[in-house]
């Protein structure tokens, strides 16, 4: 799993057919601090409604692609787990406050 940044969104208009109707977004992995990218851009497949600007978490288990989409056979590679409430560092700052 990791915490990506959406920054964009797909189209195709040839794909297999297990992508047929799945929502297709361009995704940033982000570094620990949150802010620096971690490799190229990805494509993933999300299920929640994410959108350009929101950080998701990421995955590519495909035990867990299997699982989520049903499909035993399938190209997808990156899939959405959830959506992140708020960054990593902002957490990390908010407790060293209160201590």
């Amino acid at each position: 799993m990791q915490i990506a940044l959406v920054v964009g969104h797909a189209t195709a208009t040839v794909k297999h057919p297990t992508l047929e109707g799945q929502k297709l977004l361009v995704a940033q992995p982000l570094m620990r601090d949150g802010c620096s990218a971690d490799g190229p851009p990805l494509l993933v497949v999300d299920r929640l409604g994410a959108g350009i600007g929101d950080q998701i978490v990421i995955t590519s288990d495909g035990r867990a692609v299997r699982e989520l989409f049903g499909l035993e056979n399938s190209p997808i590679r990156w899939t959405v787990l959830g959506m992140a409430d708020r960054p990593d560092w902002q957490r990390t700052n908010e407790l060293s406050k209160d201590e």
